[in-house]
Formats: C-alpha cells, sequence, structure tokens
C-alpha cells in the first residue's frame, strides 16, 4: 500500500520482519497520522528496486506494509483512483 502521507522507506508487519530474518538497527520515534508519537523497531532490508537491489530501513508495524515517500523519491506515481484501479511507480526521466 503506498501512503503518501509517510515520510519514510517502507513499513514491514512483525511476522515478515522475522520470516525474513531482517537484522536489527534501533528504534526510531516516529509520528503518526492522528498526530501521536510513538517508537517503533528499525530493521534494514534490501528491497528489488527498479531492478536493482536497494538498501532502505523498514519500520515495524502491526499494519499493511506501506511504501512511504522517501522509497518513492524521483518517481512518477500513477494512481487510477477507483476499486481495484491501477498503481504505477516508474522512475523520474
Amino acid at each position: 500500500m503506498v501512503d503518501t502521507g509517510f515520510t519514510r522507506f517502507l513499513t514491514l508487519p512483525p511476522g515478515m520482519v522475522a520470516e525474513l530474518g531482517l537484522g536489527y538497527r534501533g528504534v526510531n520515534s516516529v509520528i503518526l497520522a492522528d498526530g501521536s508519537e510513538t517508537t517503533l523497531e528499525v530493521y534494514g532490508v534490501t528491497v528489488l528496486w527498479n531492478g536493482r537491489p536497494r538498501e532502505v530501513v523498514a519500520y515495524v508495524s502491526d499494519t499493511t506494509p506501506l511504501i512511504g515517500m522517501s522509497l518513492l523519491h524521483g518517481h512518477n506515481l500513477d494512481i487510477d483512483v477507483q476499486d481495484g484501479g491501477r498503481v504505477l511507480i516508474r522512475p523520474t526521466e
């Protein structure tokens, strides 16, 4: 899921972090959409992005995985805003 209000790279649920065996990096404070502040565990993860491996950090949150604006930086995001609509992410030319 793309979250344009999330300024970081990525969130992943705890089960996925454990399954992937990601490397622990610590904790970081974040401000949630409702304005509250919390701390989340941070892990390093390699994602395949534009056909190449890219090292990013993932915040652990018990929600649907989110792609944030830091991962989308330098890309175009095209969304067909309808149920089942197309989402296209491509590098800025």
